[in-house]
């Protein structure tokens, strides 16, 4: 009989996410919190059937790049841009907060310098799928503290790239001396220099040609193709080329895509692999968790669970307080922060393969972000406005985009107004025969079936918007 285990792997690891993920959600809490248990069960530290851990890691890599890819392909600068007065200084802020307070945690159990930064830093990190799904399920990305928070994570993203690109350099540094170690990050940096002038100049160019000529070609299938060769691609390049992390690529990949005129469908067409190998990604996570060892040192969970818990939200809401903002704001962004997720198992990951961080704390992570990741049941905001009198309320275009909804057939005539893209970001609106602002260039963005075939839905908004958000 031939070698099956990569079908054993992804089949096994597949039906218990989907058992225990439905489970999870019936129970009120993340699905993730469901794959971490599968990769419990399907793992080495528990009886029964034992998947190929080592296929499992490489599974996860590709998961990875799919995230981050995913994650540059919603990066808007304006986003940020629009909150930097907040998300900026208090990202930073909590980071270095929590930063400290997980240093000395890890000092105190005897772990080096190093492994209490790296622990310190993925505590630091909220969940990006976590946070969006809560903000979204709620409708509150439009509102004033759902963009604050999507800009407080932002920030949070960008630290967390900028420490995957120097971690491996500092370790690199610090095994051949501690001279060394300004040297390495330095070369490290004028690499990730070079990986990035390369996609801002050549690969912003050549991407959207790319895939503007291929749907051209009315083949649904050449374009998704094309979507994850260029994830692939770019990430491997930046990896073997220029010592990147796979992660760094595929999310430079993931911006450059994003300035094309298909991104939307580029981002439906990528959604379900991203979700697919992403399920692989936190089974396999969990797969490594040696649950085992936290009997040990219960207290470390504690002390971890703090620091999510507590310290992240009181500091998030005394930040965005003394910067002038609602108690409602300070709630929601201090609510969404109180978790940890895929960030920080890429870290934890990351800071054990190059021996910064011990296994116990990979699994202290995992540990934490299983109790962390909830998301308890809530009264819908279409059931708090009607009470409150708000936008849900309201009704009219208003209402509609608080829902994160269209009516059918699309408002006045098929004109989709501020709809929403995945992963949050909001769509530029449609305007017909080049009326308001945006002009006619604006309104040709919109694809149309004669310019690029099953792309596009005539004249519907239905048509304007990506398959997974249609109504």
């Amino acid at each position: 009989m031939h070698d099956i285990n990569l079908i054993t792997t992804v089949a096994f690891g597949l039906t218990a996410a989907l058992i225990f993920g439905l489970l999870a959600k019936r129970c009120g809490l993340s699905p993730i919190v469901g794959y971490l248990i599968a990769g419990m069960v399907v793992g080495p530290y528990t009886p029964g059937f034992v998947a190929d851990v080592e296929l499992g890691k490489q599974l996860a890599e590709i998961g990875v790049i799919l995230l981050m890819f995913g994650v540059g392909l919603h990066f808007h600068l304006d986003d940020l841009m629009a909150v930097k007065g907040i998300a900026i200084p208090g990202a930073l802020g909590q980071s270095v907060v929590a930063t400290v307070c997980g240093l000395g945690l890890a000092i105190f159990a005897g772990w080096t310098v190093g492994g209490g930064t790296v622990l310190g830093i993925a505590a630091a990190v909220a969940s990006t799928v976590v946070l969006l799904r809560v903000l979204m399920d709620h409708g509150l990305i439009e509102t004033t503290e759902g963009r604050v928070a999507v800009g407080w994570l932002v920030v949070e993203d960008i630290i967390t790239v900028l420490v995957l690109v120097l971690l491996p350099a500092v370790a690199a540094g610090g095994t051949a001396g501690g001279a060394n170690v300004w040297a390495t990050a330095g070369i490290a940096v004028l690499k990730l220099g070079a990986l990035g002038a390369l996609m801002a100049f050549a690969g912003a160019r050549f991407v959207p040609w790319l895939l503007l000529r291929v749907a051209k070609l009315k083949s649904r299938e050449l374009f998704t193709l094309t979507v994850l060769v260029i994830a692939m691609a770019v990430a491997t390049v930046g990896y073997t080329a220029f010592g990147a992390s796979m992660a760094l690529g595929a999310f430079l990949a993931g911006m450059v895509v994003g300035q094309s005129k298909v991104s939307h469908q580029a981002a439906a067409d990528a959604l379900p692999m991203r979700d697919a190998f992403a399920v692989l990604f936190f089974v396999s996570v969990g797969m490594l968790f040696d649950f085992t060892q936290l009997w040990h040192e219960p207290w470390l969970v504690a002390g971890l669970l703090v620091i999510v818990l507590v310290v992240k939200p009181v500091v998030a809401l005394g930040i965005v307080l003394v910067s002038g903002h609602s108690l409602r704001t300070g709630l929601t962004v201090a609510g969404g922060l109180a978790q940890i997720g895929e960030f920080s198992f890429i870290l934890a990951t990351l800071g054990v393969d190059l021996a910064i961080l011990p296994e116990a704390g990979r699994d202290l992570i995992i540990a934490g972000a299983i109790i962390s990741i909830h998301q308890p049941p809530r009264r819908s905001a279409r059931a708090r406005g009607e009470r409150s009198g708000g936008p849900a309320a309201r009704g009219g275009d208003e209402g509609a985009r608080d829902r994160h909804r269209l009516r059918p057939g699309g408002a006045h005539g098929g004109a989709a107004r501020g709809g929403v893209r995945p992963g949050g970001a909001r769509d530029r609106p449609e305007h017909r025969h080049g009326a308001g602002p945006a002009g006619g260039e604006e309104a040709r963005a919109v694809w149309r079936r004669d310019e690029c075939g099953d792309f596009a839905r005539g004249g519907s908004a239905e048509g304007a918007l990506p398959r997974d958000l249609r109504a």
